[in-house]
């Protein structure tokens, strides 16, 4: 297929993006009605049993998407903490499952709606996730032997951390200016100028130019204006080898130190946001394969289809692909400061319920 054809299906797709989104958990849907193993005597009450889960995990997909962490920072601490308040206490085996399956649907809507919002960096992200291949990787086969209350504290620590350095951080850097021309972005079908950046190799509708010096400017859907340059690897190398590690250990890290490192080299918020989904969606996917067929090559836990809590996804699922979805509008109307307080606190206080869980309260 010629480059001129992969750019046509990829601008058709993303042009529709939203209906093809939301189709996929109606196919999930109907999978789990007709073949998915569930009960006998699986009736109405059987799969309505958990529909207020829906409303919570809109809430939770859209809070996690629009500032670019895992969702299952948000998901596990609910499932263990609060799902049992009104249900009733869940397997570890069971958490990791639905977590995993809500969301691998809300972190794909998410990244591919940021992506049609034009705000990600491809180049960034994928050299992001290349670095952090090994790190992912080897965290994922270390928590096979080490225990898990290890992990919680030890990323409890490393939250309280990135919760601080994010207080600390000045976010004012390279706040989005209206664009000058009277044609805001190239859009997909609209008319692009010489005056607008126009990178043929782009995702999305977005404007993307990078000058000798190694700035780059990035107009978004809304014809806003982002200016920084991709400097700073080895900051970002760090924290990411960091947050590769735990999220292969836990399922969840690399968003959250991710996003510092980016803030931390300039990088404007809502591209590092944008940016952050899909290097999250891609270690996560890849540490959730190293659990599922790891764990089976050397005795640690697998993913039995026959277990899992059918009447719980099928509310869970289309939950956070909506929730995914609303995410870029939400970050995109959020004010820079608003956004740093809202994430900072938002990781103190995924630090302290993690040490909760290591402390077995």
């Amino acid at each position: 297929m010629s480059s001129q054809s992969l750019s046509h299906v990829q601008k058709s797709f993303l042009k529709y993006q939203h209906i093809l989104v939301f189709i996929a958990p109606v196919l999930f849907i109907a999978a789990v009605f007709t073949v998915a193993p569930t009960p006998t005597d699986a009736g109405m009450d059987y799969w309505l049993n958990y529909w207020w889960l829906f409303p919570v995990f809109v809430l939770g997909a859209t809070t996690v998407n629009t500032v670019g962490i895992s969702g299952s920072a948000l998901f596990v601490p609910f499932l263990i903490f609060i799902f049992p308040v009104f249900a009733h206490p869940l397997e570890p085996a069971t958490i990791v499952k639905v977590g995993l399956i809500s969301e691998a649907f809300g972190l794909s809507s998410s990244a591919v709606a940021f992506i049609q919002y034009g705000l990600v960096d491809r180049r960034l992200a994928l050299s992001l996730v290349a670095g952090s291949i090994p790190f992912v990787v080897g965290g994922a086969l270390l928590s096979f032997v080490i225990p898990e209350v290890v992990f919680h504290a030890l990323l409890g620590i490393a939250l309280l951390a990135a919760s601080y350095l994010l207080f600390k951080a000045d976010l004012g850097h390279d706040e989005p200016s209206g664009s000058s021309s009277e044609h805001a972005a190239a859009t997909d079908g609209g008319t692009v100028t010489s005056s607008l950046p126009n990178d043929p190799g782009k995702l999305g509708p977005a404007g993307v130019r990078t000058d000798d010096d190694g700035t780059v400017t990035r107009v978004d859907r809304e014809g806003d204006d982002y200016t920084y340059t991709r400097g700073g690897y080895l900051r970002r190398f760090a924290n990411y080898s960091i947050g590769g590690t735990f999220q292969g250990l836990a399922g969840f890290g690399v968003g959250e130190l991710g996003i510092i490192s980016m803030l931390s080299t300039k990088v404007p918020v809502r591209v590092a946001i944008g940016t952050n989904h899909i290097v999250v969606a891609l270690t996560a996917i890849l540490a959730s394969l190293v659990h599922v067929f790891g764990g089976g090559l050397v005795g640690g836990h697998t993913l039995s289809l026959a277990s899992t809590p059918w009447n719980m996804v099928i509310f869970t699922v289309p939950a956070t692909v909506l929730g995914g979805q609303i995410a870029p509008y939400v970050s995109n109307a959020l004010e820079t400061e608003t956004i740093k307080t809202f994430v900072g606190g938002l990781f103190a206080v995924i630090s302290i319920a993690l040490f909760l869980m290591a402390a077995g309260i």
